[in-house]
């Protein structure tokens, strides 16, 4: 059961996040218990993060905020394991070094600032810049097939629906613009076939016409040679 304390320094943080939200950072109490928070870390720009959203829980203690909570990640992330505790010097691995002035917001911005460094800890991984941006690539996705993400955070999913319809959308519109290109090139070949169907007519036809040409011109020539031998044979007996 949680101390008076710290169920009314919990629900002033969390006033404090409705009223002015930290960047890239989305978190709320669940109704049914307000020591377990549940968080959205949207990717920074720039980073192999860009365009994931990494979804975890919070867990604080009765004592909060004398004594430091528990964090974890639900969504792969190729930065931290899922479903461990993650080792922070906000977290409780590090008691000793934890300052009661820490928020929720604090917290979260430590561990998006931290999930952005490469210095391994108890509960990260070592994975490829590639993977990570795979992983934050269908983050979402994987997210909306929880149930509790579903119900704490309706927004997201609204915008992973939309992403789905434009996506359908646009695959859509390649879909009939390939036909369109296909119908295109289609009816483009048919008519340089009958082109080249014509052409082909002419050329058979000039080469008719030339060999019709070259045997008509023996057939002439023979006649006036014919004709010159004749009356050359002819000359002798004309001077008799």
């Amino acid at each position: 059961m949680a101390d008076k304390a710290c169920i009314k320094r919990l629900q002033k943080e969390y006033r404090a996040l409705c009223k002015e939200p930290v960047s890239h950072i989305v978190a709320r109490p669940s109704p049914s218990d307000i020591l377990e928070w549940h968080y959205v870390l949207e990717g920074s720009e720039g980073t192999p993060f860009s365009g994931g959203f990494y979804y975890g829980k919070i867990k604080f203690p009765p004592e909060y905020p004398y004594k430091p909570p528990g964090i974890s990640m639900t969504t792969p992330n190729g930065r931290f394991m899922t479903q461990k505790k993650i080792c922070l010097s906000m977290s409780d691995f590090h008691p000793e070094s934890w300052n009661p002035m820490w928020s929720v917001s604090s917290i979260l911005t430590g561990l998006l600032s931290f999930m952005m460094d490469t210095s391994p800890t108890t509960g990260s991984v070592n994975t490829t810049i590639a993977e990570k941006q795979r992983l934050a690539k269908s983050s979402l996705s994987f997210n909306c097939k929880n149930a509790t993400f579903r119900k704490m955070f309706p927004e997201y999913v609204e915008k992973y629906e939309q992403q789905q319809l434009s996506e359908q959308t646009a695959s859509e519109q390649r879909v009939s613009s390939d036909s369109r290109h296909d119908k295109s090139s289609n009816s483009v070949s048919e008519r340089n076939l009958d082109s080249a169907v014509e052409d082909m007519k002419k050329v058979e036809g000039l080469k008719d016409m030339r060999r019709n040409r070259k045997q008509a011109f023996p057939t002439w020539m023979m006649l006036l040679l014919f004709s010159i031998f004749g009356v050359v044979m002819a000359l002798p007996l004309l001077q008799l």
